[in-house]
């Protein structure tokens, strides 16, 4: 007998990332479950659309739901569905300075951020740095080992509590940012973590990182790299695999 049905929805769209690599290789991945089927859209428009599927998968930068979208997201979440956000889904950017570059991240969508359990303040330029396991014995990290990548290493500010299951450490300045100089303490920072809301829950997956050649338009005309990160690592295929697993598998 076939698997019951069970329907997905993918938003990945917004500034400075290679949004058409990203959507997909998540699509391939969604792909290989013939009994997830899955629509797509660039932003929370569809609000309807996204509160009448069984789970949702973001990838975003600076794409934030309004007001009424924003409450209806909430009451989906609240009532036991599962939500796989992934890298800056919890970004706001704004550039506020060129020379020297200076990036704002507001606190303009408290409550879209407190689903999230985190909003994105900063992040040093792209570099190596090893990923620990927090909690080896969860369903989604067991039998994973450290691992190290090339990526976006985040810097977040969290609300209420979390369950972190993967994590990294950081150390120094970070002058690109608006609040980039309060990270001199060497904390744990949460790599991948579970947060609680209501009787939902939000998977975060901050690795991924991805940029091409028009990415960063009308700021430059040709990014002069093609930025692939934690995507060139089985284990973030992964990550990624298990956390479709989870999601389609109720509270």
């Amino acid at each position: 007998m076939a698997k019951k049905r069970i329907n997905a929805y993918l938003i990945c769209g917004g500034d400075y990332h290679d949004m058409d690599f990203a959507r997909l290789e998540l699509l391939k991945l969604l792909g290989e479950h013939a009994h997830i089927r899955v629509k797509v859209s660039d932003s929370y428009h569809d609000i309807d659309a996204i509160c009448d599927s069984d789970f949702l998968v973001t990838y975003t930068c600076n794409v934030v739901p309004n007001a009424e979208q924003t409450k209806k997201l909430k009451a989906w979440l609240s009532v036991g569905n599962k939500w796989l956000a992934l890298h800056g889904t919890n970004s706001i950017c704004r550039f506020l300075g060129f020379d020297p570059v200076c990036v704002g991240t507001p606190r303009e969508a408290p409550e879209f951020m407190g689903m999230l359990g985190s909003q994105f303040l900063a992040h040093p330029p792209l570099c190596d740095y090893k990923v620990e396991i927090t909690e080896p014995n969860h369903e989604l990290t067991k039998g994973l080992k450290p691992f190290e990548t090339y990526d976006e290493l985040y810097l977040s500010e969290f609300y209420g509590e979390h369950q972190c299951l993967l994590h990294t450490h950081f150390n120094g300045d970070v002058p690109d940012f608006d609040e980039g100089d309060i990270w001199n303490n060497d904390q744990k920072h949460p790599v991948m973590y579970i947060n609680k809301y209501d009787k939902g829950q939000v998977l975060y997956l901050t690795l991924g990182h991805c940029r091409a050649t028009y990415d960063m338009q009308p700021l430059m005309d040709e990014y002069p790299d093609v930025d692939r990160c934690s995507w060139e690592l089985d284990v973030f295929y992964e990550l990624l695999r298990r956390g479709i697993n989870w999601c389609s598998t109720k509270v």
